[in-house]
């Protein structure tokens, strides 16, 4: 799917196409859904980069089928140069490689309550980025539904890590090694995530491409981690695809499906967009627990729920307005 201009498929009055809403609908069951996937077909012994390997490979799998599929492959292999790939996916690729690695450094220095509640920064940071790079304006409704969100984050994430806080107890290793990565790896999301809204509504690239060529260099980084990185010595002591059954597929491909509807998502709705969709399929997470598992939701989940119903409908219905001398 290519963008023909920014914000192109979201009307003037902020209202998204069905079109839209159906790719967050799915995207929204699949992040939520997805836990509990990984949970019941991934052994334990998987190791952790063979999966994500195999995932990135999916993607590209199903990017490339898509773009056969709606006959995009030609064209873009004519207009395809490696400096634009390189701007538009090499860039945010390696951002994203860059806080997955801060984000694993904090999390083992931060008990899982307060890593939870910082990693939700990033939902104001992509809105900051995606205001300074594309100039893309929030109403003060917007902005007060943004801090809703944030809110209602920060109440699933205690509800989720309450349960797991540890703390290491050394001020300086938890600012220095815990908090500041946290931060970090927030803004580096932000980037990121406006970057890849810029490449697609103004350059113009296809989120399928931008799939694959961020997949392409997010496992040629994994690749080169495996040199000495411990997932590396387990895949050489036992094999690529140790602890594997048929199954171990199915986590794998629905991840994948993921990635392309977060392209899609990112192209079409934008960055913050897809922050309510993240938030959102906590939700749904917590009610799968409950459907499958038993296990009724939280005081902090049924708090944050009326919280992101709230959000979303007061994004939705107050969009920023373009005044005449600016239009």
């Amino acid at each position: 799917m290519v963008a023909t201009k920014p914000n192109a498929s979201i009307p003037i009055t902020g209202k998204m196409s069905p079109r839209i809403w159906f790719y967050s609908i799915l995207l929204t069951l699949q992040y939520g859904a997805q836990p509990l996937i990984s949970k019941r077909f991934t052994r334990r012994e998987v190791i952790v980069t063979s999966s994500v390997l195999i995932c990135e490979i999916a993607k590209v799998a199903c990017a490339i089928i898509l773009m056969a599929k709606d006959g995009s492959i030609k064209r873009l292999a004519k207009e395809w140069t490696l400096m634009g790939s390189l701007t538009a996916s090499g860039l945010p690729a390696a951002i994203y490689a860059l806080q997955n690695s801060l984000l694993q450094i904090s999390y083992r220095n931060l008990d899982s309550l307060t890593f939870s509640m910082l990693n939700q920064t990033k939902i104001f940071f992509t809105a900051l980025f995606t205001y300074i790079i594309l100039r893309q304006r929030q109403s003060i409704q917007q902005t007060g539904a943004l801090f809703l969100l944030i809110m209602a984050a920060v109440l699933l994430s205690i509800g989720e890590g309450s349960s797991k806080a540890s703390s290491t107890g050394d001020p300086e290793q938890i600012l220095f090694y815990g908090i500041v990565p946290v931060l970090v790896a927030s803004v580096l999301s932000g980037l990121a995530s406006a970057l890849c809204q810029w490449a697609s509504q103004v350059k113009k690239h296809s989120s399928y491409l931008m799939t694959v060529e961020m997949s392409i260099v997010g496992s040629l980084c994994l690749l080169a981690s495996t040199s000495k990185s411990p997932d590396g010595e387990a895949i050489r002591r036992h094999g690529f695809f140790y602890g594997w059954t048929p199954l171990t597929l199915i986590p794998v491909v629905a991840n994948a499906v993921g990635g392309i509807l977060v392209g899609l998502v990112t192209s079409l709705a934008g960055g913050v967009r897809k922050g309510f969709v993240i938030v959102s399929a906590l939700l749904v997470t917590a009610m799968l627990q409950f459907l499958f598992e038993g296990k009724p939701p939280s005081v902090y989940c049924l708090v944050a729920l009326p919280l992101v119903i709230s959000s979303i409908s007061i994004y939705q219905k107050y969009p920023y307005k373009v005044k005449k001398k600016e239009a």
